[in-house]
């Protein structure tokens, strides 16, 4: 039978009996029975300090011994996998059109991913006109020029053009740098994204999530 003796246990059995020599491979309790619990060689430093106890002490600082860490559990192991990328992204709904903000464009491609849905990116920073700017959304989605050359044809592309070809598994989206130029001004980029809330909510009716996110190019 193995007997499980507290951590205390043994020390009270030092603390009383200091002639026990206890560098022996066996330690003996009260009773005087060898528990066959066998200690570990003096640790070095920093976890013993020979400032501590005189030359020649049999005595250890064994609070200053690193502790046993504890086995992960099923919460802690939760915990971690509600901590990354894919929980940022469960946090939002999953169906909408939003301001990127503080989203990282590398943490949503890592999130969708972990999730895995597609993952979209168009940058239209440097485009001027509105043929420009959907040509770098039809890239992005490998549509063809004449798929993506109005916003009709954009959004049927988006929807059922993409439906057509099977079961999706989800989308991550992101437009970054949207312009606002004499080409394609304000109104034009607002037409853009209700092309995109359009497709959002075409998606959310056969529950497939489908999260778009958007930034507006730096005005010069």
């Amino acid at each position: 039978m193995t007997t499980n003796i507290p951590e205390n246990a043994t020390l009270a059995g030092w603390e009383e009996d200091q002639s026990v020599d206890h560098s022996l491979g066996s330690t003996i309790n009260r009773s005087g029975m060898n528990i066959g619990m066998s200690m570990p060689s003096t640790p070095t430093s920093p976890y013993y300090n020979n400032s501590l106890y005189p030359t020649g002490s049999v005595l250890r600082d064994l609070s200053a011994l690193p502790q046993k860490k504890p086995a992960p559990s099923w919460r802690a192991a939760l915990a971690v996998r509600d901590s990354g990328p894919a929980a940022m992204l469960r946090s939002v709904r999953t169906n909408i059109v939003q301001s990127i903000r503080a989203f990282r464009t590398e943490e949503l491609m890592e999130a969708a991913s972990e999730l895995g849905q597609h993952f979209v990116y168009a940058n239209s920073a440097h485009a001027y006109t509105k043929g420009e700017v959907l040509e770098s959304v039809a890239k992005a989605y490998h549509f063809t020029k004449q798929q993506a050359k109005n916003y009709d044809h954009l959004l049927d592309a988006l929807t059922t053009l993409i439906d057509k070809s099977g079961p999706q598994p989800g989308f991550v989206v992101v437009l970054e740098g949207i312009p606002s130029t004499l080409k394609f001004d304000k109104d034009a980029r607002e037409t853009l994204l209700d092309v995109f809330r359009d497709a959002v909510e075409y998606w959310a009716e056969r529950r497939v999530p489908y999260r778009v996110f958007y930034s507006f190019a730096n005005l010069a």
